[in-house]
């Protein structure tokens, strides 16, 4: 957000009556100007607060010192100085701007929402003002709001890089492709930058051009190798299974950024994809070591590990930590029995499944809505020729989740056991049903990973 700054050309009306000695309210200012500009902000304040008992009315005086505290994250005592300045010179677009740039500081978006629009109405071909409050909207989420004031401060300053920026981000984010697409080639034409090639990336990828998509997300990763564009060049080939560049990408980003979680699941995700299950499996036990109490590496985690047992008591342990982290968690509880289940089923075929079945329960006690949790609990319960038992979850599972096929076989294969036939053949039918829909495991996997690379873009915010 731009902060506008004061016009410090005249103070002409600060300058004491003819005859009048000592204090000189003029050359007191003039010192704190300077003093504010060369950064040394306690010595302006503490002029600035002398001064403003000489001239309590003085608006320039009490702009500045707003200015000085909001330089100092002292927003309180700055709003009530620059609230002041607005009353005493209303129509001052720069007041107002000053003062909306210090209410969202403050995170108050309504207030600082009425100052820009406001500053705006008031100087309507002033690139400033426009450029605020197109970029107040992008940064609240009124995306739309913001274009026609991004396009009105775009046709003031042509050659503005940041506000170019975001009217191409903000037509991105609207669906007008086509329009971000010539933004961002209009722009690169004054500042060719690596978030420019990056946000056209993402243009491309929406339009469906995965190939444009990920050769403007490698030239930006080339240009400027940040997280970032490293993340996003190697999740573009992740989801659309161009796996093996996909495996480097990610493994080159893991070494230059070896504190990154992201980078360590996307590398992860990528190994488990082309079926190399025990590296993968490394790759997500260190994202979890990265951020122990972070959820977004443990799906995958269960999913390599159900491929790769043979790093059992290394995954046990890292679920375990994640449930007592998170012990108010159904999710973790339900991975922690899952990994327990697992790896003690490979080494004891007779195992005790007692505290299986209590960890199961209090997932779904802790989460009642986790359909997978139930199904298992039912799974639990069929294993050990407990069928009219299982019934129930199976039933609740579906209800739940109606598309995982596993319950409607598994519910069927219950209902066989028990008598009950007919009721077995509908939930044979709709297992079949759902196979020919595809909605496999694999399928529900390859959503999950992209759901995974949308969030984190998002999460990351599209400019750095």
């Amino acid at each position: 957000m731009a902060c506008a700054v004061l016009n410090l050309a005249a103070w002409a009306f600060l300058t004491p009556p003819a005859g009048a000695q000592k204090p000189d309210p003029d050359r007191e200012f003039k010192a704190a100007v300077a003093q504010y500009e060369a950064g040394q902000y306690p010595e302006a304040a503490t002029q600035l607060e002398k001064l403003v008992r000489e001239v309590p009315e003085s608006f320039e005086v009490h702009e500045l010192l707003g200015l000085v505290y909001a330089a100092q994250s002292q927003n309180d005592k700055a709003n009530a100085h620059l609230e002041k300045a607005v009353r005493l010179k209303p129509d001052s677009a720069t007041a107002r701007t000053n003062l909306g740039n210090n209410l969202l500081r403050l995170d108050k978006l309504a207030l600082a929402e009425q100052q820009f629009k406001k500053a705006a109405a008031l100087a309507p071909r002033d690139y400033e003002a426009s450029h605020n409050l197109g970029e107040f909207y992008v940064r609240s989420n009124k995306v739309s709001e913001a274009i026609p004031f991004l396009e009105r401060a775009q046709r003031i300053n042509p050659s503005s890089y940041d506000n170019g920026y975001d009217l191409s981000l903000a037509y991105l984010l609207t669906g007008r492709l086509s329009d971000a697409r010539q933004s961002i080639h209009s722009l690169a034409k004054r500042k060719d930058t690596a978030e420019l090639h990056d946000l056209l990336g993402e243009v491309e990828e929406k339009e469906g051009n995965f190939v444009a998509a990920a050769n403007e997300f490698e030239i930006a990763a080339h240009m400027e190798p940040s997280e970032n564009n490293i993340f996003d060049w190697g999740s573009e080939l992740l989801i659309h299974q161009t796996l093996e560049p996909a495996i480097e990408v990610f493994r080159r980003g893991a070494e230059r950024y070896p504190d990154s979680p992201r980078m360590a699941i996307g590398l992860g995700m990528a190994l488990y994809s082309l079926g190399k299950y025990d590296e993968a499996v490394k790759s997500l036990l260190r994202a979890a070591d990265l951020n122990p109490s972070d959820p977004r590496c443990y799906p995958f985690l269960s999913w390599a590990y159900d491929s790769s047992p043979s790093q059992a008591e290394e995954v046990i342990e890292r679920f375990r930590r994640f449930a007592e982290l998170q012990p108010k968690n159904g999710q973790a509880v339900y991975y922690y029995a899952m990994s327990l289940w697992k790896g003690k089923r490979a080494q004891d075929p007779n195992l005790d499944l007692s505290q299986i079945e209590l960890l199961l329960k209090k997932a779904v006690a802790l989460d009642p809505g986790l359909a997978e949790a139930h199904l298992q609990l039912a799974n639990l319960y069929s294993d050990q020729r407990k069928y009219a038992e299982s019934i129930p979850d199976y039933l609740r599972a579906r209800e739940l989740n109606p598309d995982l096929a596993d319950v409607h076989y598994r519910l069927a294969q219950a209902y066989v056991r028990v008598g009950e036939k007919d009721l077995a053949q509908e939930e044979f039918k709709v297992y079949q049903q759902l196979r020919a829909q595809h909605l496999s495991d694999l399928d529900r996997q390859r959503a999950e990973i992209r759901q995974f690379v949308y969030s984190e873009k998002q999460g990351a915010g599209t400019k750095p």
